[in-house]
C-alpha cells in the first residue's frame, strides 16, 4: 500500500455532516483535502451524511462510498433519528477516485426499522459479493422495546440487495460494527451502547460464531464509538482509530501487533497528526501512489497542521 484515503464527517456544525477527505502516507499523519471543506455533499433524504465508509471492488477496482443518511445538526433530535429517521443508506461510486457519481439512496433496512446507521462492507469471495452490514433499531414481536442490532445484506453493485437478515444480537444494544481479516481470522469490533465501550471478537468464518477477546485497553475506554481498523505500511502493525464522542474530541489512534491477544497501545499525540479538520466516524481506504497523486492534484493539500 502506498497511501491512505480517510473519509469522515466533521460533527454537527454547519456543513459538518457531509463527506470530508484527508490523505496520508503513513496512516498516522493526515493532510486535509479541499481546504478542509466537504468533498461530497448530499441533496437527498435528510441532506446530511454521517459515517462515510469506503470499500473497493477487488476485481473491477471501482470504489464505493456508503454512508448514513442523517442530519442531526438541523433537527437535533436523536430520539426521532432512532425511531423514524435515516431509513436509507447513501451511495456514491467512482472509477478514478476523483470523479464521483451523483449520490443515490438505497432502502436496505427492515420495514419496521427505526434507523439504518453506519453501513460498512467487505467482499465475501465465497459469494462473489459484498457483505454489507449496519445497525438498526428494531422492535420485534415479543420485544418490550426497540433494540439496536446488527443486520446485513449481500450486494454486487450497491443498487440491488439480498433480503436483509439479522447478523448479530447481544443482551446490550449494539451499533458501529467494523470487520476485518488478519491471518485467516475475522475480527470485529462493536460499540456496546449501554456501557459506551468497545467489544473485540474473532471467528474463523464471517458468518460463524465469534468469541470475545479480553482487551484491557478497550475496556478502559468509555465514551468511544466508530471504530475503524487498517494495516500500517510495515504490514505488521494494525491501527485502530476510535471516535471520542463523549469528550467531543473526535478520532484518536492506537496500534496493535497481536490482535488475538487484544493488546493495544494508545499513541502519544506526538506520534500522529490528524490535521485541522475535526474527524468523526468515517473509514480509511488503502490507495495507490497514482490515486494519492490524483487526489492531491484535484483537491489540493489543504490544511495540514505541522
Amino acid at each position: 500500500m502506498a497511501a491512505y484515503l480517510f473519509s469522515h464527517f466533521a460533527g454537527e456544525k454547519s456543513d459538518g455532516e457531509q463527506v470530508y477527505f484527508a490523505v496520508s502516507r503513513d496512516g498516522l499523519h493526515w493532510q486535509d483535502l479541499n481546504d478542509g471543506h466537504p468533498v461530497l455533499c448530499s441533496t437527498l433524504g435528510t441532506c446530511g451524511v454521517r459515517d462515510p465508509f469506503l470499500v473497493r471492488h477487488p476485481i473491477s477496482r471501482k470504489i464505493y462510498l456508503i454512508a448514513t443518511d442523517l442530519c442531526i445538526g438541523a433537527k437535533a433530535d436523536w430520539g426521532a433519528a432512532q425511531t423514524s429517521g435515516s431509513r436509507d443508506i447513501l451511495v456514491w461510486e467512482t472509477e478514478d477516485i476523483v470523479h464521483w457519481s451523483q449520490e443515490r439512496t438505497c432502502m436496505v433496512g427492515l420495514s419496521n426499522a427505526g434507523c439504518v446507521w453506519a453501513p460498512e462492507a467487505l467482499y465475501d469471495q465465497s459469494k462473489n459479493a459484498f457483505f454489507m452490514f449496519f445497525s438498526s433499531n428494531v422492535k420485534n414481536d415479543g420485544d418490550e422495546r426497540a433494540k439496536h442490532r446488527i443486520y446485513a445484506a449481500y450486494t454486487r453493485d450497491f443498487r440491488h440487495f439480498s433480503k436483509t437478515f439479522l447478523y448479530m444480537e447481544k443482551k446490550c444494544d449494539i451499533i458501529d460494527t467494523t470487520i476485518w481479516v488478519d491471518k485467516g481470522l475475522f475480527y470485529r469490533i462493536s460499540k456496546d451502547e449501554d456501557s459506551k465501550r468497545l467489544i473485540l471478537e474473532s471467528s474463523d468464518a464471517l458468518l460463524g460464531e465469534y468469541t470475545e477477546i479480553d482487551s484491557p485497553q478497550l475496556q478502559s475506554l468509555e465514551g468511544v464509538e466508530g471504530p475503524e481498523m487498517y494495516l500500517l505500511p510495515d504490514g505488521r502493525t494494525w491501527c485502530l482509530i476510535v471516535d471520542q464522542f463523549m469528550l467531543g474530541k473526535g478520532y484518536m489512534p492506537m496500534v496493535s501487533r497481536d490482535l488475538s491477544a487484544g493488546t493495544f497501545q494508545i499513541l502519544d499525540p506526538r506520534q500522529y497528526n490528524l490535521g485541522k479538520s475535526f474527524k468523526r466516524h468515517g473509514g480509511v481506504l488503502p490507495i495507490t501512489e497514482d490515486e494519492y497523486d490524483r487526489l492531491v492534484y484535484t483537491y489540493g493539500r489543504g490544511t495540514y497542521q505541522k
